[in-house]
């Protein structure tokens, strides 16, 4: 089997990097196409009704103000380009900076990308953490249409 289009998760975190480091490994061995994508989900702020509970009024954060949105998919494109200049050498890479639900917007990568691999991370939660975090490796592994290989950090690096 050859890969020849291997779609990346990244965020920015040691799992991630992980996952980024064997993902243009396994490119650079099948001189792949990387399609490397990093999504940033909505923040959700709850409505303050009663400034008494808390002492002061706190202004609630405007999901679609244009400044935070420049200033996340400013964060968003740096990490990508770092991870670039990283790894991907001579290496043709395609960017996705996706806005919305993690597991879903990998997803929806994966045809954009035309994937035949999906490499992610995982943060290797169990128990409570994973009940009330969930598992976005977990998600994409039922949900996609092609292999994902899901990496795990070594215990020594945690």
């Amino acid at each position: 089997m050859k890969f020849q289009r291997i779609l990346i998760g990244i965020d920015d975190s040691k799992f991630s990097e992980n996952a980024a480091e064997y993902g243009f490994e396994l490119a650079h061995a099948f001189k792949a196409h990387v399609g490397l994508v990093h999504i940033t989900e909505p923040i959700v702020v709850p409505p303050i009704n009663d400034p008494g509970m808390i002492g002061s009024m706190i202004p609630s954060l405007d999901i679609n103000d244009p400044e935070l949105i420049n200033i996340q998919e400013e964060y968003a494109s740096n990490l990508v380009d770092r991870t670039i200049e990283k790894y991907a050498g001579k290496l043709e890479v395609t960017r996705f900076n996706e806005f919305g639900s993690t597991a879903d917007a990998i997803i929806d990568c994966i045809g954009k990308f035309n994937s035949d691999l999906v490499v992610l991370g995982t943060h290797s939660r169990t128990g409570l953490d994973r009940f009330f975090m969930g598992s976005i490796a977990e998600d994409v592994v039922r949900h996609s249409p092609v292999p994902v290989l899901v990496v795990p950090l070594k215990k020594a690096d945690q």
